[in-house]
């Protein structure tokens, strides 16, 4: 059985993720973490998928991922938002995901950023709220 992992244990891990890149990457990654606490308070840090930082509220948001020549952060239901500044410019061809690649040098557009991350927790409660709704309905019908 796999064990999870605390949310004090996966920030610990991203702050030795952050530490030991020790270049732009770290400081972006820990810049966007920022922006993502910024966003929405109420984000959870884990650490999954063999050693991804993951940013979840009422399920996963995004994930902060570091390359050797780029920084991605993927929003796990990334294509059904609205971006209308165009932050999205990687895993544009997908059904579900969509990314955002960063380049040493590149400027981050904060406000957008912080717009569409709270359109994904948004949307994340969103559905949330309607499964609830969906399993109350299917539980009344059983009890019938």
């Amino acid at each position: 059985m796999k064990r999870q992992m605390n949310a004090e244990s996966a920030s610990a891990r991203i702050d030795e993720r952050i530490a030991e890149l020790a270049d732009w990457r770290g400081k972006m990654l820990a810049k966007l973490r920022g922006l993502i606490h910024e966003s929405d308070p109420e984000i959870v840090e884990e650490w999954k998928f063999m050693g991804t930082p993951v940013f979840s509220h009422a399920g996963i948001v995004c994930t902060g991922e570091t390359y050797k020549n780029h920084v991605k952060m993927t929003f796990a239901k990334g294509a059904a938002l609205q971006d209308p500044a165009g932050l999205f410019n990687s895993s544009l061809e997908g059904n579900v995901r969509r990314a955002i690649d960063i380049h040493e040098g590149e400027r981050v557009d904060e406000k957008a950023l912080k717009e569409l991350i709270r359109e994904a927790v948004a949307l994340n409660l969103h559905l949330k709220s309607r499964s609830k709704l969906k399993a109350g309905r299917a539980s009344r019908k059983s009890a019938r």
